[in-house]
């Protein structure tokens, strides 16, 4: 009887947990998280994909969910957290797609926050490997603190880079469309 009673426990210890989880393209994207010591909520979370292979899951945490980019940009923070799914990701395509990606929220125009983005692309540089996630922390304001597997990477302060960061998934020429759908709950 014990036993069972054991496994029941054990059970109904997992359920929450399991209940809060979200799975997308089989990675496990909590519900809530806590960034900055502020509690945060999924607002939407997708795949970004080229020719037919998922590269990472992307997901949005903020305070409250929204559905815009405008609405996005007036948290006092929102978090963009990437988790790799494919071993195809070197650091190289990395950087190279976040340079890319400024160029495009900018409108090629990265010149007022050129230094942060090679600050920025320089996170990078290490190895990236299949299940590798990097978190970005952007604080209205403040500027973004990047982590990579829990392991805080660095920190770029700067409003307008913060903005220009968010736009290279929630922008107007986003990484990928259904992705920035799916970030937004659209």
């Amino acid at each position: 009887m014990k036993l069972n009673q054991l496994i029941g426990l054990a059970f109904a210890v997992m359920l929450p947990v399991v209940a809060q989880a979200k799975v997308v393209a089989d990675v496990d994207i909590a519900e809530q998280a806590t960034f900055a010591q502020q509690a945060l909520v999924l607002n939407g979370a997708g795949v970004r994909s080229k020719f037919f292979m998922d590269l990472y899951v992307g997901s949005l945490y903020l305070p409250t969910a929204v559905n815009q980019l405008d609405s996005v940009l007036e948290q006092p923070i929102a978090v963009i957290q990437l988790t790799i799914t494919s071993g195809m990701i070197t650091s190289d395509k990395m950087r190279n797609a976040i340079e890319e990606g400024f160029d495009a929220a900018t409108d090629n125009n990265i010149g007022s926050i050129k230094s942060e983005i090679q600050h920025f692309s320089q996170l990078f540089a290490d190895e990236i490997v299949e299940g590798d996630q990097f978190t970005f922390v952007t604080q209205k304001g403040k500027g973004v603190t990047s982590i990579k597997n829990g392991k805080v990477q660095g920190d770029i302060a700067g409003e307008a880079f913060r903005q220009a960061l968010l736009k290279i998934w929630l922008g107007d020429n986003p990484a990928q469309k259904s992705l920035k759908q799916d970030m937004l709950a659209q």
